[in-house]
């Protein structure tokens, strides 16, 4: 044996000697705890609308806990279900989480889609629930939600409308309201609250039906509420009738929470959930979710997992009664 290599089994014994049982401890178990990095957080609204603006306000507040920056990207389109591609391709490293919306329910039941809400996410916490309303601009001629009807059958093909986009729950109440008395409308869909309140206050479109994001345009004087489609009046509108009250019998409202991918171990589920539950029940998000006649509603991360799948159970009935044609689309 040459002294070279002499002297370094010498230098690499002394070493194992001085270090230990640690030294057989494997890499990974003196790691740095999660997170070490900022968190991307994935908006598949518009940026600007009401959902964007509290999920924004929400990842401000999460960041002091979780001790990293959330970082908001949107990626509007097709009906709030883009974030679940990005989902699906992600890492379950909880460095890529994204908004759960209603639609992704709904999607694989009304076109072809390579992604599945249940299977493919991890349900980390449920935030709050939007309910929606019929609007006009605050001078049109439209005083109440029959007066929509009644221009529709008297003047076919002229009565513009628009939602948040193809297959929504606001075009979905809007197919079951204006298809089952054989009227006709046009359906004009948007990306986002922001885009589709203007529309509306302008007069490019006739008639909007959104979530309660367009409650400060209401407040504020320049849209006019027609009908709401909760279960009960909005405390902050008594005199706006619902749906119900109308003599229909249809009930709208969509939770939504946040998700990351398949796999998601359970100490970084942990770490996101306590860091988003902090933020949740900070009085400066609640005053938020307030300003949009929204509340928390909190669910952790097995219920929101029951939850989501009850609501897909929910949402493959609803498309199956309806009819709704299955498209090929993405």
């Amino acid at each position: 044996m040459n002294l070279g290599r002499r002297r370094w089994l010498e230098r690499a014994a002394a070493l194992a000697l001085t270090a230990g049982p640690l030294a057989h401890v494997p890499r990974a178990v003196a790691s740095d705890a999660f997170p070490t990095r900022p968190i991307m957080m994935w908006v598949p609204w518009a940026a600007g609308g009401a959902t964007d603006l509290s999920l924004r306000l929400l990842a401000e507040l999460a960041a002091p806990a979780l001790g990293q920056p959330v970082i908001v990207a949107n990626r509007p389109g097709a009906g709030g279900t883009l974030a679940m591609p990005v989902l699906q391709q992600a890492e379950p490293n909880g460095y890529t989480i994204a908004q759960m919306p209603q639609p992704v329910f709904r999607a694989p039941f009304m076109q072809k889609v390579l992604w599945d809400p249940v299977r493919d996410v991890t349900p980390i916490i449920q935030i709050s629930g939007v309910t929606f309303g019929v609007l006009v601009r605050a001078g049109s001629p439209m005083r109440a939600l029959g007066q929509l009807f009644d221009f529709a059958r008297a003047r076919p093909g002229e009565l513009s409308i628009a939602t948040n986009g193809v297959g929504t729950t606001p075009h979905l109440v809007l197919e079951a309201l204006f298809t089952e008395r054989g009227l006709r409308y046009i359906h004009v869909p948007y990306k986002g609250t922001s885009e589709l309140t203007l529309a509306v206050a302008s007069g490019q479109v006739m008639a909007g039906v959104n979530s309660s994001g367009f409650a400060p345009e209401v407040d504020a004087g320049r849209l006019r509420l027609l009908a709401t489609f909760g279960a009960q009046r909005s405390p902050r509108w008594p005199k706006v009738p619902t749906l119900r009250d109308l003599g229909f019998d249809i009930v709208a409202m969509s939770p939504y929470g946040l998700a990351g991918p398949r796999g998601l171990p359970p100490d970084v589920l942990a770490v996101l959930h306590d860091g988003f539950k902090k933020a949740l029940f900070d009085p400066r998000f609640g005053d938020d979710l307030a300003r949009y006649d929204q509340e928390v509603t909190y669910l952790g991360p097995e219920d929101y997992a029951q939850a989501c799948r009850e609501e897909y159970a929910k949402e493959r009935a609803a498309v199956e009664r309806m009819k709704v044609p299955r498209s090929a689309g993405g």
